[in-house]
């Protein structure tokens, strides 16, 4: 039998279609590139019009979605017109001990007659640092408007507190924090992360991305989430088999109307002094050295870059949690963060201190604390000079 032999090609030349091979000129290479580009572009774009995102009075983000940037972006968003007033801050602002209708936002809109004019923009588990990152890279949205803005003193009370300490730590929402200046000392996350976390920020595709995962998949990627196992021992991989198209709802979750955790009929809700806890020592960390000062100082200048109106509430820090030997820095701090605002002309509020039965711990108030905090601040004359425009 004969054999057909392939023909020659001349030494040094290619031949023009290889096995299995599809070869692109430099037109193909900008045409794939052109495509790729829109669909990135255009993607998380198209998605907000699609995916329902239920919101209303007294929304917050939901504690699953503490690390949705992506959806806390497409909230202020939303919010960003004239009138709304959206309240930033950490688990203070979101109301770690309480419901929706126990928050500092529902009380401020009960006070001044209002349903929906201040917007709950605090997340669970955040700290200056982390607050910096957000409102510099998802908060764009956030311009020529009102916002009131929590100062927590809490992270200064120790160098853990702070982030400054050199010993490893871990802590939430890392993937905000500046990852290379300035220097973050217990932070000690590789490269491949750090520069990870920089590209997921700064493209938008990459958050939406992220959104699929925190949304529909369980904060997990898609291997990840295939092969999860259900805990048990054996263990078993329920998704293994599940189609993951299956997953994506188009449909926002919301928060479960009641929350075991959270609200006056959750075990947690009870004053601070139940446990048969003591005063507590701080290690004070000097606002001139704080990480989280220094960030916090960042975040209201960048407010004022975007031409918002900003006005800062300091605490409610749980005094009655003190020593009585750490009150003199404690005081030294405050006089210290009232004098910068006053010099950049940022108007603040220092409500006096809750009574003790109404705080959870060193720095969250009880439902009737947060009703008693909107009170006194909208009693507050700088509030209302505040308010007015």
């Amino acid at each position: 039998m004969k054999t057909i032999e392939p023909t020659p090609t001349a030494p040094g030349v290619d031949a023009p279609f290889g096995t299995n091979e599809v070869r692109l000129n430099a037109r193909h290479w900008i045409a794939v590139l052109v495509i790729v580009g829109l669909v990135m572009l255009l993607t998380p774009r198209f998605w907000e019009r699609i995916e329902r995102f239920e919101t209303g009075p007294d929304y917050r983000l939901p504690y699953q979605l503490s690390k949705d940037y992506w959806l806390y972006g497409r909230r202020l968003r939303q919010v960003a017109e004239p009138g709304r007033i959206v309240v930033l801050g950490d688990s203070v602002v979101w109301g770690e001990y309480v419901l929706p209708e126990g928050t500092l936002s529902h009380f401020l809109n009960r006070e001044v007659g209002a349903t929906n004019r201040f917007v709950n923009g605090g997340v669970n588990g955040f700290f200056p640092l982390a607050l910096e990152g957000l409102i510099k890279y998802y908060g764009q949205s956030l311009r020529h408007q009102q916002v009131l803005v929590q100062c927590n003193v809490l992270w200064m009370t120790s160098p853990k507190a702070d982030l400054s300490t050199d010993k490893e730590e871990p802590f939430n929402h890392a993937r905000l924090v500046p990852q290379f200046s300035p220097r973050i000392p217990c932070y000690k996350a590789n490269a491949n992360e750090r520069l990870s976390a920089i590209v997921e920020r700064e493209v938008s595709f990459l958050g939406w991305v992220g959104h699929l995962q925190n949304t529909y998949f369980g904060q997990q990627s898609l291997p990840n989430w295939t092969l999860a196992d259900d805990g048990r021992d054996p263990p078993r991989y329920p998704n293994l088999y599940r189609n993951p198209l299956a997953q994506i709802t188009l449909v926002v979750p919301s928060a479960p109307p009641e929350d075991p955790q959270r609200g006056p009929q959750s075990p947690r809700h009870k004053p601070w002094s139940e446990d048969g806890k003591g005063t507590t020592q701080f290690e004070w960390v000097d606002p001139g050295a704080s990480l989280q000062w220094h960030a916090f100082q960042r975040v209201m200048l960048t407010l004022k870059e975007r031409d918002n109106d900003a006005l800062v509430v300091l605490g409610p820090f749980n005094e009655h949690l003190m020593a009585p030997e750490n009150r003199a820095a404690y005081r030294k701090i405050n006089d210290r963060i009232t004098e910068w605002l006053s010099q950049n002309q940022i108007p603040w509020v220092a409500p006096e201190t809750l009574p003790s039965a109404l705080y959870a711990d060193a720095s969250h108030p009880l439902t009737e604390g947060y009703e008693l905090l909107a009170k006194r601040i909208c009693g507050n004359e700088s509030f209302q000079k505040w308010l007015k425009p």
